[in-house]
């Protein structure tokens, strides 16, 4: 199997995961009914009168109405996945993407050697990919963990700061890479998706400048939670073009 076959099978299922895991916990959030009675035989999580799990923190259980977080910012990603039973779904599925992350920037870096492209950011490329991966993995693993430590909480938000910050900076060099040789891969790549690839990536850079500043407070909470969700089909849209951009091969 060709590294660029290797590549596409790889993106794909970096977004599949990503995107169906995380919006089945969301739908999971909600058709889910917490009913506490103080009897855990009747306590738990139900859905249609049958009891489904014993304890919960599901949306459902502070009576909310059906949500679409894209739209209505009403909860973030993180109040979604963390909760029970969701990151049981939720935490394996990042740590299969993790490591998928892993071998989709090893692969880049091996393919952009083999195609002979001398380029001083194939390194930081790799770095800054592999990095990205890996606190995604480590923020998965905290998740679902509960501590009442101020110091806790600011590290799981640091660690997914990382990640976000270290994969679009990964994802804005490997574009730098094959736009600027986009000559010599031109027969084996679309180069309308590389161009559309490279559009994402600078819309990217651009929102999280702009949003940055007002990370640290605690105003304009659902306009933050709507960039949230939009930002993350951003972020894995650029693992999907990734399976259109390279062509079928072969060889």
């Amino acid at each position: 199997m060709n590294k660029t076959s290797s590549i596409r099978k790889a993106s794909l299922w970096i977004f599949i995961l990503s995107f169906v895991s995380v919006n089945v916990c969301l739908i999971l959030s909600q058709i889910f009914v917490y009913i506490e009675s103080g009897n855990p035989e009747t306590s738990g999580l139900f859905y249609n009168n049958l009891k489904i799990f014993n304890v919960g923190d599901a949306i459902g259980e502070k009576g909310l109405p059906w949500i679409i977080p894209y739209f209505d910012g009403v909860a973030s990603i993180s109040r979604v996945v963390r909760v029970y039973p969701n990151y049981l779904i939720f935490k394996p599925a990042m740590w299969i993407t993790g490591v998928l992350l892993i071998r989709y920037w090893i692969l880049n870096k091996k393919l952009i050697e083999d195609l002979k492209i001398n380029h001083n950011d194939i390194n930081k490329c790799l770095y800054f990919g592999v990095s990205s991966a890996v606190f995604l993995i480590v923020h998965s693993i905290f998740l679902g963990v509960k501590f009442d430590l101020s110091i806790y909480k600011l590290f799981r938000r640091i660690i997914l700061l990382f990640f976000i910050i270290f994969e679009v900076t990964a994802q804005f060099y490997l574009i730098k890479i094959y736009i600027q040789n986009k000559e010599r891969i031109k027969n084996l790549i679309n180069i309308n998706i590389l161009l559309f690839k490279k559009i994402l990536v600078y819309t990217l850079i651009v929102v999280a400048i702009l949003i940055f500043p007002f990370l640290p407070f605690n105003n304009f909470k659902t306009l933050k939670h709507i960039l949230e969700w939009n930002y993350f089909i951003g972020v894995i849209t650029f693992y999907f073009l990734t399976f259109f951009m390279w062509k079928k091969t072969d060889k």
